[in-house]
């Protein structure tokens, strides 16, 4: 059986459903009849066989798919796996509409683009409809009237149709719910997408009662349809809602009221819910600091975006400092809140080497772990991306800083004139196995720690990962009694 239009996309991972591609059902009015569009989502590690066979089987008239920087290069190989199939004897090849972040900054002329008649550069809500039915009445015509690059601008979040009732029950029962109150950021960081200033990138809000009454509705079906069996696979007994807001604490006075709303339904021991925000250090008002600190263990998971303790290189990429308040914000979350926090970390930006970022790094985990505090920080040491039109691939282009970068996706920096290629080999070790062992849980029996409580870690931990690195030959796939065995033998010596 035809489906007309199919939304695709290849999700980061399988817990990871693509709240874009139900919004983009949702708002298709007249063209979601039934049987008029069907949202596919796959996961990396399927085959192409496994991609490629659902949509041929339906074949579409229109087939839109989501590219980010994640899957950039299995989007590329898709498409060209659907190439050599469409056409007689297969199905007859549909209209390729690509859209997602991956796209705002990449010139005309790249390589992903060449298998699409239509790029949608920024959201697609309003225009992917009229696109369609464009395309539907006749492709041609569509082609000569809206050219092969749309550059929508912000969309009227008012007027959007929600899309939470698309989730499925195998959704709500076993994967990351994401739910998104805002969109944008009113930061330009010189690394980010938001300081292309496209229109969307200013903070912008979708009305607070309609978003909580659509959250309400939600929250009433996770608990009806959502809850893992205990033996089930990926069940857990809390389900997390993640908030896709980049700075959902700009506004505080409103932060506090959406905070509220989950509060109260975190106060059963048996409440379901986990909820996931990421905030900016800098924005932290008593109003909501009481309501933070009001949450019961387990229900609440901060991401906080510190990236830097370096003034210069905070500085460098425009990114907002204020070292008295930002400490002053991480000892009250730590202190007063039962929250689990998650600190960001950038290696590779420009103004910073080693010996800096180590000392950023210590600072965190001595203030996380130090004072008998109940549980560190769990701090995320990333490598910086030197994105598509971005102010940092300007510097790059232009010599600034020396920064080198990998030109394929996800575009990290492999040099800068603080930090050599094999420091940033050294760094990116480091973060590997510093996720494979701290931040998914300490490994059983592993002596000794990375370091005491209240201690210095970076210096040590460095050395292990060297160690560990060279012991398998490689920082991915190894089994965890393998490596936990490992760290008890290489630890010591």
């Amino acid at each position: 059986m035809t489906t007309p239009i199919v939304l695709a996309a290849i999700n980061a991972k399988w817990i990871h459903p693509s709240l874009a591609l139900r919004l983009l059902k949702a708002n298709l009015g007249d063209l979601d009849r039934p049987g008029g569009c069907r949202i596919m989502e796959f996961a990396p590690r399927q085959s192409l066989a496994e991609k490629t066979a659902p949509i041929l089987a339906v074949a579409p008239r229109i087939l839109g798919l989501s590219v980010s920087i994640w899957n950039h290069r299995a989007v590329l190989e898709l498409l060209d796996a659907l190439e050599r199939r469409w056409g007689p004897p297969g199905p007859p090849r549909p209209v390729v509409v690509l859209g997602g972040p991956e796209l705002t900054g990449l010139p005309e002329d790249a390589e992903l683009f060449r298998p699409a008649d239509f790029v949608i550069r920024g959201e697609g809500e309003e225009v992917f409809p009229v696109l369609c039915r464009a395309v539907l009445k006749d492709p041609r015509e569509a082609k000569r009237a809206y050219g092969k690059f749309l550059d929508p601008g912000p969309v009227d979040l008012a007027a959007l149709k929600p899309a939470y009732d698309l989730y499925t029950p195998e959704d709500l029962r076993r994967k990351l719910i994401y739910v998104e109150a805002s969109r944008g950021c009113p930061y330009a960081c010189a690394y980010c997408q938001s300081a292309l200033k496209r229109g969307s990138a200013a903070a912008r809000e979708f009305p607070l009662e309609g978003f909580l009454e659509n959250l309400d509705a939600l929250l009433g079906r996770i608990r009806r349809e959502g809850r893992a069996d205990p033996g089930e696979a990926g069940g857990k007994a809390r389900r997390t809602i993640k908030f896709l807001d980049r700075s959902f604490n700009v506004n505080p006075r409103r932060a506090s009221r959406i905070l509220g709303y989950c509060l109260a339904q975190t106060g059963d021991a048996g409440s379901p819910f986990q909820f996931h925000f990421e905030m900016t250090p800098s924005v932290f008002p008593g109003e909501l600091r009481r309501t933070l600190s009001l949450f019961p263990p387990g229900s609440l998971r901060l991401e906080i975006g510190v990236q830097s303790l370096n003034p210069q290189a905070r500085a460098l990429v425009n990114r907002p400092f204020d070292p008295p308040g930002e400490w002053e914000v991480l000892r009250f979350l730590r202190r007063e809140t039962a929250a689990v926090v998650h600190a960001d970390l950038i290696a590779g930006l420009p103004g910073e080497d080693l010996a800096s970022f180590g000392r950023g790094f210590d600072r965190l985990w001595m203030a996380g772990t130090g004072d008998g505090a109940a549980a560190p920080f769990e701090i995320q040491p990333g490598i910086l991306k030197c994105l598509p039109g971005t102010p940092l691939r300007a510097m790059a282009e232009d010599g600034r800083f020396q920064v080198r970068y990998d030109p394929a996706p996800p575009y990290e920096v492999t040099a800068t004139a603080g930090l050599p290629a094999k420091d940033m080999e050294g760094l990116k070790n480091f973060a590997r196995f510093w996720e494979l062992i701290v931040n998914r849980g300490p490994l059983p029996g592993l002596f000794p720690p990375p370091a005491p409580p209240g201690e210095p870690v970076f210096a040590r931990f460095m050395e292990l990962a060297g160690k560990l690195r060279d012991h398998f030959g490689r920082n991915w796939g190894i089994p965890r009694e393998e490596l936990r065995a490992a760290c008890v033998s290489l630890a010591g010596r």
